[in-house]
């Protein structure tokens, strides 16, 4: 990894680490996209699992007494399961997966909250949620807005929420690492940018959850959704170029 880009992956580590440290979501999926332009698509997710595992940990923390532990651990079960599934079909991803899958994410943030009659408290429900959320984790590197559509009917404000979720990413992501470790074939140099970067993911969710705590919760939701579809709709365009290029 050159000087330049290094010093762009910083910057990104931390514009992105703030990002979700205000809506839970939306950074890991710009970081994945920056991280597939410097690595292969293993190595990408594996090193975002890194990355994300910081961020993630230290937003847990800074929210700790938010978070609805039972609901984290009965979703752990169902990224387990999925995890085992993925490792027992030999799944391997490549940038077009990755960006056709994030690029749908969107039609989950715009449908209509009756559609989905899903609730996180719900044993049943949280193990579904851990299933698809943690598999795409996986599968794709992300999942904030899959998660999302569990949190719909369940009494939470927005810093349980934000709180839980990230508990939930710090398992997800932490299993994702171990799943691609193989794939963590990085230089020297590489290795001290990815350990740079960890208190970088740190400090930039430390500023995301100063804004977070000034934003109401009518504000949150709205952006959230705008700031996804966004992503999405440059992801899906991405797949498109990838798909037409062979």
């Amino acid at each position: 990894m050159h000087l330049l880009s290094g010093s762009f992956f910083l910057m990104a580590v931390f514009f992105t680490s703030a990002l979700s440290g205000i809506f839970g979501m939306a950074g890991g999926l710009l970081l994945l996209w920056f991280l597939l332009l410097l690595f292969p698509a293993t190595a990408a997710i594996a090193v975002h699992g890194v990355i994300q595992f910081s961020a993630n940990f230290s937003r847990a923390w800074i929210s700790r007494r938010y978070i609805v532990w039972p609901i984290v651990l009965k979703i752990t079960v169902g990224v387990i399961t999925a995890a085992g599934i993925l490792l027992v079909v030999n799944y391997t991803p490549d940038n077009a997966t990755i960006s056709l899958a994030i690029g749908l994410m969107p039609l989950l943030v715009w449908a209509p909250t009756s559609w989905f009659k899903l609730d996180a408290s719900r044993t049943s429900h949280a193990l579904g949620c851990g299933f698809t959320a943690g598999g795409l984790t996986i599968a794709a590197g992300v999942s904030g807005p899959l998660i999302d559509i569990f949190f719909i009917r369940t009494h939470m404000g927005r810093r349980q929420i934000v709180a839980t979720k990230a508990a939930i990413q710090v398992i997800s992501h932490f299993i994702k690492t171990i799943f691609y470790v193989s794939a963590l074939t990085l230089s020297k140099g590489e290795w001290g940018m990815v350990l740079l970067a960890a208190p970088l993911a740190v400090i930039g969710t430390g500023v995301g959850n100063y804004i977070l705590m000034r934003m109401t919760d009518a504000n949150f939701r709205s952006l959230s959704r705008w700031i996804v579809t966004a992503i999405g709709v440059f992801y899906f365009i991405q797949w498109i170029m990838l798909v037409s290029s062979g």
